[in-house]
């Protein structure tokens, strides 16, 4: 089977690169080789290649830069995967859009599912939602999959930027009025394949969906939710129990409103119903708290 990743040197590109690279096919675009901002660079460089199965990892990220640069944000994060299906659709090919939590409101108070309306209150998640629509319209064997609060070990995150913090402070503070679900990047890699073109997988890669038609919106994430404060101090206690000197032991609670330099309105709830999911493989997502250990022990214990 014959795999493009288009967004190879981000968090989530990185690590789908490096679990599918022995497995699959595996070609790679990082932004320096694909610029999404291009259309005649898409079209040269991802229409020119055959292949079963195309990934887009890549957006416009920066939720504050997006409400000041919203051109350049569609232009990334919905025009880009338009042209992305649309090349797909030419070649038969699936494509695999991997979206955010953002294009919810927050205003619900229980986890989403893929059936909840999207309401977007952030020219990011506006944008992320105008690219769900573009795949989705294109070809009904397009699939959206939305995840939350990603971190892995190939570029930082929250957890990294809260660890060291806490390396070189004695006192540190997190937001506490706002939750999600952390989403170890080794465990999307491990759940992608599932919907993969069943027909065209290779004899060793597990067929858990069979001839099961898969949704066009799949919600993943960790098991379980928290407040980015308990997050930090779950990464914190981790550190702890596995060697990592800190200075600060304990994270203090910040609140939401109080963030007057942020430009752009962030979801208060957005945490993702796993459901569908589950249904479909009959797999539960490992707690977060799991996943943080295992992060934390892989990527900190030794340094």
């Amino acid at each position: 089977m014959k795999i493009v990743i288009i967004g190879a040197g981000g968090r989530l590109g990185a690590a789908l690169s490096r679990a599918y690279r022995e497995k699959f096919d595996l070609t790679g675009f990082n932004h320096a080789e694909l610029d999404l901002s291009r259309p005649h660079q898409i079209r040269e460089r991802v229409g020119n290649l055959d292949f079963d199965i195309a990934i887009n990892a890549a957006a416009y990220t920066n939720v504050d830069r997006c409400e000041t640069e919203k051109d350049q944000a569609f232009a990334i994060n919905a025009e880009a995967p338009r042209l992305l299906a649309e090349i797909c659709r030419e070649k038969g090919a699936k494509l695999i859009h991997i979206s955010t939590d953002y294009v919810f409101d927050g205003h619900k108070n229980q986890p989403y599912s893929e059936e909840d309306a999207a309401d977007p209150i952030s020219a990011y998640g506006e944008s992320k939602r105008a690219g769900e629509k573009f795949v989705l319209q294109t070809s009904d064997r397009h699939l959206v999959v939305r995840v939350s609060w990603v971190f892995g070990p190939d570029r930082p995150s929250f957890i990294d930027a809260m660890i060291k913090r806490a390396r070189e402070e004695e006192q540190i503070e997190a937001i506490a009025d706002k939750w999600s679900t952390p989403t170890y990047t080794e465990d999307i890699a491990e759940m992608l394949p599932a919907f993969f073109p069943w027909h065209r997988l290779s004899a060793d890669v597990p067929r858990i969906i069979g001839k099961m038609p898969t949704p066009p919106i799949l919600h993943f994430a960790n098991a379980g939710s928290c407040s980015w404060q308990e997050y930090a101090q779950h990464a914190l206690d981790c550190c702890r129990a596995a060697g990592v000197p800190l200075k600060a032991k304990t994270v203090g609670g910040s609140v939401l409103a109080g963030m007057k330099n942020w430009v752009a309105r962030r979801p208060v709830y957005s945490v993702l119903s796993t459901a569908k999911y589950q249904a479909l493989t009959g797999i539960k997502p490992r707690p977060w708290r799991e996943a943080v250990a295992d992060y934390i022990e892989r990527s900190y214990s030794k340094k």
